[in-house]
């Protein structure tokens, strides 16, 4: 019988399954919102069905949706991805209710390690390590203030619930228990309907490990080693690699048997993950939380394995044995994974909105590229805004990550910014290249991962050239450089560039163009080689480069030096310079308002919190003064632009 697989997800893991599905001969079903109509998953798929509006929670989210589109096309399994409802126990049940294979854990075990303070307790039971915590159900203030005294400062705040980085607080001492319970019970309730937290220990220099875990319903568990998660923002993996680097051997087995044992403690079915936080320094080792779907960074261990996990966990679904035992199970060199967003690194990593003009991501021997957009698709507000996940593998872990930074240096986007440079540049510090991992990677190194506050003249020059055949309203076009409406009379063709780096001032760089290929800026002269999409040679030197109506991206030597360009910006800032009016700087809603009409405020200040893309973003005040006018509520839905609060003088 040909089976017949609908992926109830969408972008780069729909893709991802619905390769694998077609290989092993099964047709494939894709679903979509509104914003994802002509999305390159809903291509892919041998059939797709509309499940609703744009936002998740009408769509992607609602189970009875996706069990509709099931049963219309014939589905005899749906596999939930990562994410929406890959761990969510009703939509467990409902597929196998309505005579489907849920490609994914068992309803008991996604329901015993969806709880952390559950989860816990079992791991406990089952001899396998856990940090020092509580986990009682008395939520009160007090009673949760004076677990974490005996526990010991520091201390984490979890929901139980939780996951995402989301309902987390750490906190350092008694005086700011309080104020940080109540911010994480606050999330934790919003995000997941339930404010109950567990305390735990916070280890001092953690790093973020995880061991790939596979059952079968013969009674077969087996482990497909370790992954490294320690880098990232806000509680999210960014960077993730294969093997998990510089672990004694020893340590490494005790922690493969700890991990084959939770999945035994719950009857595990299928792909899942045991995470646990290591303390860097003595490799001790503890149970964080099991997820029991596939991971987003599960390339890395196919990579450095020879498996896909998708494959497996297709066929165990349907009740075969795991095609391997754990003996025959071996790994070979090092893998890499980055994750591309689409988000202004250089300012908050606020999301970034808005239609690929341009993308172009370097495929070369060694490099894995798993994307759910392409050119001219818009990357939307609704949803998660990855671009792509770049995967670099070799021999050794040097070669897998100067791959990955070629292969980051040699791709480009315009139309969104995008996190690419700062990847490069974490990959590039030395700490990474020492194996020195720990969570607060980054925190410890941003002076060497900052965007650089200082370019070289060359960079200036080619940002200023290349800026100059870019109107904002196509392609570029090097051959036809507008004429500005003046009569030349023979003369070169000048054009004005502003260019402006980090926060520092803005510089105007004059080009002149004395014929296609041959330019002047400040007397010095320049000829233009070999040109591409995101490439162009001047003098012999090659630059990378990006550009769009707003920024002009250029990489040399190893380097990326982000110019914003102040006279396209067309009013994008978030607050007027200036003035005390204060815009959206991006589709969303307002979550909360922290003042009122008439309230003094001073500069920097939070205002309100904006929610977008799944994070939180507090707009701050731009100037001290009085608030004036607040334009919109809690709960208000708003656009890139609009104004939010003006702010006058007191």
């Amino acid at each position: 019988m040909t089976q017949t697989v609908l992926i109830a997800n969408r972008g780069e893991i729909a893709r991802r399954v619905i390769r694998t599905a077609k290989q092993m001969g099964f047709q494939t079903v894709a679903v979509y919102s509104d914003a994802d109509a002509n999305m390159p998953h809903v291509r892919d798929a041998d059939m797709a069905v509309h499940i609703g509006p744009s936002p998740a929670a009408e769509s992607y989210l609602l189970i009875e949706k996706i069990i509709d589109a099931a049963k219309q096309t014939g589905a005899t399994m749906i596999h939930p991805g990562y994410g929406f409802l890959s761990e969510n126990t009703d939509f467990a049940k409902a597929c196998a209710d309505a005579g489907m294979t849920f490609v994914g854990a068992p309803a008991a075990a996604i329901t015993a390690m969806g709880l952390k303070d559950a989860a816990k307790d079992l791991m406990t039971k089952a001899g396998v390590p856990v940090v020092p915590g509580y986990n009682g159900g008395d939520q009160a203030p007090g009673r949760l203030k004076a677990a974490a005294k005996d526990i010991g400062y520091p201390v984490i705040i979890k929901a139980v619930a939780g996951g995402g980085g989301k309902g987390m607080r750490i906190v350092h001492d008694d005086a700011s228990f309080f104020e940080l319970l109540t911010a994480c019970k606050g999330e934790a309730e919003r995000a997941f309907g339930n404010d109950h937290v567990l305390i735990e220990k916070y280890i001092n220099a953690p790093r973020h490990v995880e061991v790939q875990v596979f059952s079968d319903t013969h009674g077969n568990h087996v482990h497909l080693f370790d992954r490294d998660c320690s880098i990232q923002r806000r509680h999210q993996k960014i960077i993730e690699e294969a093997p998990a680097p510089g672990i004694p051997d020893a340590v490494r087995e005790k922690m493969y048997a700890a991990a084959v044992q939770a999945a035994k403690a719950v009857d595990y079915v299928g792909a899942g993950t045991i995470e646990f936080i290591m303390d860097a320094k003595t490799f001790d080792f503890y149970f964080m939380e099991m997820n029991t779907r596939l991971q987003v960074e599960h390339p890395v261990t196919e990579e450095i394995t020879g498996v896909d996990l998708v494959e497996w966990q297709l066929r165990v679904a349907m009740g075969e044995a795991i095609p391997l035992k754990q003996e025959d199970i071996t790994q070979s060199g090092h893998a890499v994974e980055v994750r591309l967003y689409a988000e202004d690194a250089e300012n908050g990593f606020l999301p970034s909105t808005g239609r690929l003009e341009q993308l172009y991501l370097h495929g070369a021997e060694g490099i894995r590229i798993e994307s759910g957009v392409e050119k001219g698709r818009e990357i939307s507000p609704f949803y998660d805004p990855m671009i792509a996940k770049l995967i670099a593998s070799g021999p050794s872990r040097a070669r897998a990550a100067n791959a990955l930074i070629a292969a980051l240096d040699r791709s480009g986007v315009e139309g969104v910014k995008t996190n690419r440079a700062f990847l490069a540049r974490v990959l590039r510090t030395q700490a990474f290249g020492q194996q020195a991992l720990t969570t607060a990677f980054l925190e410890d190194h941003a002076g060497e991962i900052a965007a650089p506050s200082e370019a070289p003249k060359s960079a200036y020059h080619a940002a200023a050239i290349a800026a100059c055949a870019f109107d904002g309203s196509g392609p570029h076009d090097w051959t036809d450089w507008a004429l500005l409406g003046v009569l030349r009379l023979n003369g070169p063709q000048i054009k004005t560039v502003m260019l402006q780096l980090a926060c520092g001032p803005a510089s105007a760089v004059a080009v002149k163009r004395h014929n296609k290929a041959r330019f002047e800026i400040a007397g010095a002269f320049y000829s233009l080689g070999s040109r591409g999409p995101h490439r162009l040679e001047i003098n012999g030197q090659v630059f990378g480069y990006a550009l769009t109506s707003t920024s002009a991206e250029i990489r040399s030597e190893g380097q990326t030096y982000a110019f914003a360009r102040p006279d396209g910006l067309h009013g994008k800032d978030t607050a007027a310079k200036g003035s005390g009016i204060i815009t959206s700087p991006m589709p969303g809603s307002v979550l909360s308002i922290g003042v009122r009409e008439g309230d003094h405020v001073e500069a920097g200040d939070g205002v309100l919190v904006l929610e977008a893309m799944k994070m939180e973003h507090k707009m701050i005040a731009p100037r001290a003064g009085a608030v004036k006018a607040l334009r919109v509520t809690a709960g208000s839905q708003v656009k890139d632009g609009d104004v939010l609060v003006e702010i006058g003088d007191a």
